[in-house]
């Protein structure tokens, strides 16, 4: 079984992105934001023009990374899973920042897959080592193509817990959704089949039902 967790609005209480570029950036980052959202441009396209948007030194950016606040809850539910499932970070932000919030939080080590962050003398800029060039999303990180990957060496059932955008094109193909925020919105309008959440104490009441041996089918049948 795997367990793919986005970041952004899901593991971290907020968006981490948005708020350093809240912080940091020029404004003109929520025009860029607003050209994705409409669908005018792709995610690796508005995360470079936004990321280069940022004037702030190494020390600064590394101070904001460990100040942000992760779900308590994800604990009991890491510790769960963990038991008999493979949970990895699949996220379309920044390696380095999801790292640093995870390591200064004291959680456990666990494999991350999102675009690499550079650091600039006054700013950063991003590379994508796990971008696919078929992403039907057209995000930086393919969630569909490494949640394949992974599920390949642990197994199905592939559960995905996410919030937005960036989680939309695996949500159609994993086998349960857990799902908050514009996810949600996306999942009823293609009427995919998912479990509402808001924290992973959430999920871990749900996951706590499940046989640890069941199969995908049986899996969805709880869920539903």
């Amino acid at each position: 079984m795997l367990f793919v967790v986005d970041f952004d609005g899901t593991l971290a209480c907020n968006d981490s992105v948005d708020k350093m570029l809240e912080l940091y950036a020029d404004p003109s980052w929520r025009e860029i934001e607003n050209e994705w959202i409409g669908g005018a441009i792709t995610a690796v396209e508005c995360m470079q023009c936004q990321l280069r948007l940022v004037k702030a030194d190494r020390l600064t950016l590394e101070t904001f990374f460990r100040g942000i606040q992760l779900d308590a809850s994800f604990l009991p539910f890491l510790r769960h899973v963990q038991a008999f499932a493979t949970v990895a970070i699949v996220s379309d932000g920044l390696d380095h920042a999801i790292a640093t919030a995870v390591r200064n939080a004291d959680f456990p080590r666990l494999p991350i897959y999102a675009n690499h962050l550079h650091f600039l003398p006054n700013g950063i800029d991003i590379s994508y080592p796990h971008r696919d060039a078929s992403c039907v999303a057209g995000n930086g990180v393919c969630k569909c193509a490494v949640a394949d990957a992974l599920a390949a060496e642990s197994g199905r059932p592939i559960v995905l817990i996410g919030d937005g955008k960036s989680d939309a094109c695996l949500a159609g193909q994993a086998d349960v959704v857990f799902a908050k925020g514009s996810l949600v919105d996306h999942c009823m309008r293609e009427g995919i089949s998912f479990h509402r959440f808001q924290t992973f104490a959430d999920v871990l009441r749900m996951v706590r039902k499940w046989p640890q041996t069941a199969t995908t089918s049986a899996i969805r049948s709880i869920v539903q």
